[in-house]
């Protein structure tokens, strides 16, 4: 036994009236319907879901308002294209609500009969008190069952893979569903929910395969064959219930005809009936006298005597004549397809008033599919690089502020063979150009380096890049977007100097690209982004310095060797290039060169003039025995931050205002100490955090 809904008994109505087949069922013991007499498009109203061998069906439910408007239409107008149809059906309607992403599915399955959605559960994000915020989840996808969601959340808090969840709440009513998750303070609610899109049934994907019987053939089905099926199912429905009323009508008319005579002859009647020895003999009389038929002449022998009353005799004959009106509409529509069309639609309409809702799964108009970086928080992180190849990032707030000359904190534990070689700052969302000494550019994002302690060595890069043999990161840029507005300015260690634009890289290969052709023994030292109208100071190992315009480098492609930047000494090489705005001292920034033996120097920019591209260039800082050759030189901001690495791993950070502002020829104050034999192998700029 089943309890049926109020609607169901549409699906049955008129079934006593042969208006389907019957036929035995498996054992043969009984007869049941092929099909039942569906006054609605029960597939496409309630969906359908089913495994055959070698086939399968799933047919997602609709909005019954939606669909009878679409049965109604195409009545109306029956070489309508699908688009139109998909105007009024706008998409599956779920009974649990939820969100579909996008409409490429929903196009598909309506135009081929198969399709992909994705349907989400409906969250809000709500500010509670204390600053606290809570994802509510109020809806959720179809066929998903609520305790399991919420198991599944419990489980990824427990295992740490969603992080900032403090409580997970089940405050579901008959109102409807309500399950609260809140938050801490500091986390971003929105990568929580992504996350929760990700890793849980709050997000799943629906097959639709549109597959039916139709004439007992296995058929996929668009939606205007669909609709077209049902119409023409219940054409041949109403026919043959038509037909069948007719039937019935005739033969009560056929009863009544000969009742009529009966009552106009009673006398005749009840004599010839006392007069036979038997009602069979009555029977034959009656239908020999009277020219009745075999029923009329039993309906006539089982006619009670209060029926001879004028009353009765009234109601007889009332009851005649509104057959003959019967009889007249039932040929009328049987002889006419409008009026049976008609009647399929003032049918479509009576139900859709009776049982229609308003629609419950929204549609969203395009697909937000979750990327890997969704799930990514937005910081600034400091990327560590070992001489021996580990690449890590930590949170830049991780590290502590210090003064100059302070010992520093450990960034990382080396072996005696390894130390640290470069540290470079940047959002965890930036692309990340990293350029070998060999000229070869790769692409990385941030958040794909590896989160490390601030202790740990980190991952080795070969396992997130692929190097060749003698090849090591020289530099690497930041970049948000590739433009044609930007150009990559480069330096080599032997003094030649190259200008590409920016969208020449954008087309990322595994194994990289070519960025620069290089000369045997020569190496790649810098890259940077410029607008063009910059300048360019070059600076060497052995303390000189070169400023020129960047007009005087014209635009090459990605595999030109360039030009030279400026006439190196024997044995000196470019180690830094420093790109800058032709006004860059009004800005208050400073040209800071800090040396292999802990000494740093402020410069002005002034101090340098504007020199020739390919000249000998002027002093930049006094190398000495005691402050050593320069490890680079860089402009700095009043209120940046220096992080200072060492090869045994030591760092400093300090403000630029505890390093004086002195002349191009002086060696410089001490920045960092420095254990014995150990060197500064890295410096880089921080913004300035609050500790």
């Amino acid at each position: 036994e089943a309890r049926m809904s109020s609607i169901s008994k549409e699906l049955l109505n008129d079934i006593q009236k042969d208006t389907v087949d019957f036929e035995p069922n498996f054992d043969g013991s009984l007869t049941e319907p092929a099909l039942l007499p569906a006054a609605f498009p029960n597939l496409l109203v309630n969906g359908s879901t089913g495994i055959a061998v070698g086939m399968a069906t799933n047919m997602p439910p609709h909005n019954l308002g939606e669909v009878a408007d679409a049965v109604n239409y195409l009545i109306d107008h029956p070489d309508v294209d699908i688009k139109k149809l998909s105007q009024i059906v706008k998409g599956p309607d779920f009974p649990t609500g939820g969100i579909i992403c996008g409409r490429e599915g929903i196009k598909s399955a309506y135009n081929t009969g198969r399709g992909k959605l994705t349907v989400r559960a409906k969250a809000n994000i709500e500010r509670q008190k204390g600053s606290k915020d809570s994802i509510i989840i109020t809806e959720i996808p179809y066929q998903v069952n609520k305790t399991n969601l919420i198991t599944a959340i419990a489980g990824l808090v427990q295992s740490k893979k969603i992080d900032g969840i403090t409580d997970l709440r089940d405050e579901s009513d008959k109102d409807g569903i309500r399950i609260v998750i809140e938050l801490r303070r500091d986390v971003e609610p929105q990568i929580v929910l992504n996350h929760l899109f990700k890793h849980t049934q709050m997000e799943t994907t629906f097959g639709i395969i549109n597959l039916a019987l139709v004439n007992n053939s296995p058929k996929v089905l668009n939606l205007k064959e669909l609709i077209y099926h049902f119409v023409n199912h219940r054409r041949v429905v109403i026919r043959r219930r038509t037909q069948f009323d007719l039937d019935k009508a005739l033969r009560r008319a056929h009863i009544l005809e000969g009742l009529r005579i009966a009552l106009k002859f009673i006398n005749e009647i009840i004599k010839t009936i006392r007069e036979s020895k038997s009602t069979q003999v009555a029977k034959v009389a009656l239908m020999k006298k009277f020219e009745l038929s075999e029923m009329q002449s039993q309906a006539i022998l089982e006619m009670q005597l209060q029926r001879l009353t004028a009353l009765e005799r009234d109601k007889i004959e009332s009851e005649y004549q509104a057959l003959l009106k019967d009889i007249e509409n039932y040929r009328a529509i049987l002889a006419s397809e409008e009026k049976i069309y008609g009647i399929i639609k003032d049918e479509m309409s009576e139900i859709k008033k009776k049982y229609a809702d308003e629609r419950r799964t929204e549609i969203a108009a395009k697909a937000e599919e979750i990327e890997v970086e969704d799930l990514i928080a937005e910081e600034d992180m400091a990327i560590t690089i070992s001489n021996a190849g580990y690449i890590k990032r930590l949170a830049v707030s991780n590290y502590r502020r210090q003064k100059r000359g302070g010992k520093g904190i450990s960034s990382m534990t080396t072996r005696e063979e390894d130390f640290v070689k470069q540290l470079f700052v940047a959002s965890s969302k930036d692309y990340l150009l990293i350029f070998s000494n060999k000229g070869t550019v790769r692409w990385l994002k941030v958040y794909e380096i590896p989160v490390a302690s601030r202790t740990a060595k980190g991952k080795n890069i070969v396992n997130l890049l692929s190097f060749t043999k003698d090849e090591h990161i020289s530099s690497i840029v930041a970049v948000k977007e590739f433009t044609e507005d930007f150009s990559l300015v480069m330096a080599t260690a032997k003094g030649n100097v190259k200008k590409t634009k920016l969208s020449a890289f954008s087309n990322p290969r595994k194994g990289g690209i070519v960025g620069i052709t290089l000369e045997k023994g020569d190496e790649l030292i810098g890259t940077s982004i410029s607008t063009g109208k910059n300048e360019i100071l070059l600076a060497t190992k052995f303390g000189k310095s070169l400023r020129f315009s960047e007009k005087q480098i014209r635009d090459m492609g990605r595999s030109a060797k360039g030009v030279r930047g400026i006439n190196l000494a024997k044995g000196d090489q470019v180690v830094s290039m420093i790109v800058f705005p032709p006004d860059v001292s009004k800005t208050g920034s400073t040209l800071l060169t800090v040396t292999a033996k802990g000494y740093a120097k402020r410069s002005d920019f002034d101090a340098y003039r504007i020199q020739s591209r390919g000249g000998k260039g002027i002093i930049n800082v006094k190398v000495t025995d005691r402050n050593g050759h320069v490890v680079r030189a860089f402009p700095v901001m009043p209120e940046d931050e220096i992080m200072t690495l060492t090869k045994s791993g030591m760092m400093v950070r300090c403000p630029p205002q505890d390093i004086r502002q002195t002349g191009r020829s002086a060696q410089g104050v001490r920045l960092i100490s420095l254990k014995d034999k150990d060197e500064v192998s890295s410096v880089a700029i921080v913004v300035a955090k609050e500790e």
